[in-house]
């Protein structure tokens, strides 16, 4: 079947919008809605995660994996509050399902006015003499130019920057989903077309939102490897035996868990791999990426598990760097 093949040049950035843009796409089972960029009218339009290949939802087995973690939108807010019964997230954090955020890149030699860039968004301008803190919004200066080719089991993203300080990238992005197995990909790579090396990280933040319940027992967290906790998890919501994660009891309120990991090996990508499964629902998940992880760590509130696996990025002026992701999807029996 022919692609369908849109070009959009992005301008100036707004936060919000009632009615975004989304690419619908199928196969192997699946039925998944995809973000789009959008200056005008995108959901996500903040400079925190990259613009592509956002996932608004993604159904599989009468079970949807993945739909927004807060209850509230508000620009001004800080990461997220809590105000009652509601999670109220900002703009740079109102990200959903698997969602990566890079490094900015020259940043500290940018002077107030100046630009520096993120990766997947584009030349932000820095506004002040403070750090760079990734849950403030950024005009963007330049969004690059964006391409957007799709058929109906896929979407692919290009974006094209020649940036500030001698950073320029073509970075593309595929959403793919399997046609005969419940399996979807986030296929990567990143050419450094500039005269300065990419040097940092990306992580993905997997905002597992599996049927709106609750994170609490039931949901367990499998790895290949025997799990180092850098610090005891709160025992009173997390629980780590061996290669497995699981929780002592369902969180409520503003609980949270968050704990960083080690055990894994740094050079063997076959360690860049997890499950997780919550029986009582019937669904699954297995994802495992194809390059070695750098470090992970788990968070949780009420309403998400989030897994975070990050990369390192060393790209040479003139060299290309591709990864991948694979997400495998099922059902278990009901127990």
């Amino acid at each position: 079947m022919k692609s369908a093949i849109v070009v959009i040049l992005l301008s100036g950035v707004t936060l919000f919008a009632a009615e975004p843009p989304q690419k619908e796409i199928s196969g192997g089972g699946i039925r998944a809605k995809i973000n789009l960029p959008d200056v005008k009218d995108g959901y996500y339009k903040s400079t925190r995660f990259d613009w592509a290949g956002q996932i608004f939802s993604l159904e599989y087995g009468g079970h949807n994996y993945y739909g927004p973690w807060y209850t509230l939108r508000r620009e001004g807010v800080r990461d997220f509050i809590y105000e009652g019964n509601e999670i109220v997230v900002g703009g740079p954090s109102s990200a959903t399902g698997p969602a990566e955020e890079y490094s900015v890149l020259g940043y500290d030699e940018a002077q107030p006015g100046g630009a520096f860039v993120k990766i997947g968004i584009g030349a932000l301008k820095r506004t002040d003499t403070t750090g760079y803190d990734r849950y403030k919004f950024y005009q963007v200066a330049d969004p690059g130019k964006w391409e957007i080719r799709s058929g109906p089991n896929f979407i692919e993203f290009t974006q094209t920057l020649n940036g500030p300080s001698g950073y320029a990238y073509v970075y593309r992005k595929a959403v793919r989903l399997a046609a005969d197995k419940p399996e979807m990909t986030l296929e990567h790579s990143l050419k450094n077309t500039g005269a300065r090396p990419i040097v940092g990280t990306v992580y993905n933040h997997n905002f597992l939102t599996l049927d709106q319940k609750p994170a609490g027992p039931g949901y367990t967290i499998t790895f290949p490897f025997e799990l180092k906790a850098g610090r005891p998890p709160d025992a009173t919501i997390l629980e780590v035996q061996g290669n497995r994660i699981t929780y002592k009891k369902t969180l409520v309120d503003q609980e949270r868990g968050s704990q960083q990991f080690t055990g894994w090996s740094t050079t063997d990508p076959k360690d860049n791999a997890w499950s997780i499964e919550f029986p009582a629902l019937g669904a699954g998940m297995r994802v495992h990426g194809d390059r070695p992880m750098l470090r992970i760590g788990l968070f949780t509130i009420r309403s998400v598990v989030a897994l975070e696996p990050f990369t390192e990025l060393k790209i040479e002026p003139g060299q290309e760097f591709n990864w991948k992701y694979t997400y495998d999807y099922y059902t278990l029996n009901h127990q």
